[in-house]
């Protein structure tokens, strides 16, 4: 009887635990969805450089556009597959040559969003610029500004979102695809949180979660 009695209080325990976690983790989730952008709060600062993540030809084409305009120095492409040359991107995306021959410069050791900051910082340090304006899908910037101010802290960063068409960010709880895209997002930067506070900033997570 006491054995019962012991794993039916265990069970209860346990269960009361992952209902807390849920309420805690569904509390959290909406604030990170209602907390997402849904325009660019900035468009008019004038940075050193300008880092597109890659995920989408909208991010690109606003890397472009900010370059284009004079906003920065150059564009650093973040994540490019190694094969891909800047001469096939400008053919892509049909801009002008020149200003992928002296302001477009290829990022291709990153597989992630961690290994995306560190290879930015890389670059930033070489070029020795102090800020940046950070260009990625409104879901994907929160996770983004997270890596990148654990490994520039000293950089000024400022947030560029693009909004893909398939993303429904107003009214996102009507779109089952779009909050199954922003809860995985959440879930990525809870994950990235938990390293950063207790595996320690310094460490190394360019192979781990995409």
């Amino acid at each position: 009887m006491r054995s019962r009695e012991r794993r039916r209080s265990i069970l209860r325990a346990t269960t009361v635990l992952m209902v807390v976690a849920a309420l805690i983790w569904l509390g959290g989730f909406m604030w990170f969805a209602t907390g997402l952008p849904h325009d660019v709060e900035d468009p008019t600062s004038v940075t050193d450089g300008v880092v597109v993540l890659t995920g989408g030809s909208d991010r690109l084409a606003s890397g472009l556009d900010i370059l284009a305009a004079g906003k920065a120095k150059k564009l650093f492409v973040s994540g490019v597959h190694q094969l891909t040359s800047v001469t096939q991107l400008q053919r892509l995306l049909k801009r002008e040559p020149e200003m992928f021959e002296c302001c477009v410069v290829l990022g291709k050791a990153a597989e992630n969003t961690a290994g995306n900051a560190s290879e930015t910082s890389r670059w930033a340090t070489e070029e020795g610029y102090r800020s940046l304006r950070v260009v990625t899908a409104a879901y994907h910037m929160p996770r983004s500004l997270l890596e990148f101010r654990r490994v520039m802290p000293g950089v000024l960063l400022i947030e560029h979102p693009v909004f893909p068409a398939h993303v429904k960010l107003s009214q996102w709880w009507r779109w089952p695809g779009t909050t199954s895209l922003i809860a995985t997002e959440y879930s990525k930067y809870l994950l990235s949180l938990a390293w950063m506070t207790f595996l320690g900033s310094s460490r190394d997570r360019s192979s781990t979660d995409a």
